[in-house]
């Protein structure tokens, strides 16, 4: 039996921001995460702070991506971009060092194990995954 009745209850939003914060550090600087990093733009930090309020929310906290966007559908946002397998692990590979970086609990680590991959998963567009050199495929942020 968790302790934790949601993720949120284990985090809190600061730690949540320093989820994201940590994971697009990691993103920005992880060779096996190049691919995912060219789908985004120069500047991280607005990425940074919209994962962190729609993590929020998918999480147990307030809806702040809602409150902001009006809408936490995470398809749409992302159609423009070629999401394969490869871009899907790279995002789960970036996220699961992230919560290691900032010492997230085994127990919270495990709950989010399966949820993370089925929202990395819901945004996959593409059954194979393609190079992102592509100048038509705009960048995130």
């Amino acid at each position: 039996m968790s302790k934790y009745q949601t993720p949120y209850q284990a985090l809190g939003e600061e730690g949540i921001r320093k989820i994201c914060n940590a994971f697009y550090d990691i993103m920005d600087e992880l060779p096996e995460a190049a691919e995912l990093r060219r789908m985004h733009a120069d500047n991280l930090e607005p990425m940074k702070v919209k994962l962190a309020d729609y993590l929020t929310g998918w999480m147990g906290g307030p809806p702040l991506y809602a409150d902001k966007h009006g809408t936490v559908c995470m398809t749409t946002p992302h159609e423009h971009y070629a999401i394969g397998p490869r871009e899907r692990d790279q995002w789960l590979l970036c996220m699961e060092k992230a919560l290691v970086a900032t010492e997230v609990e085994e127990e919270v680590r495990s709950m989010l194990k399966e949820p993370l991959f089925r929202v990395a998963d819901a945004v996959r567009n593409r059954p194979e995954s393609i190079t992102n050199d592509d100048p038509n495929i705009i960048a995130i942020g």
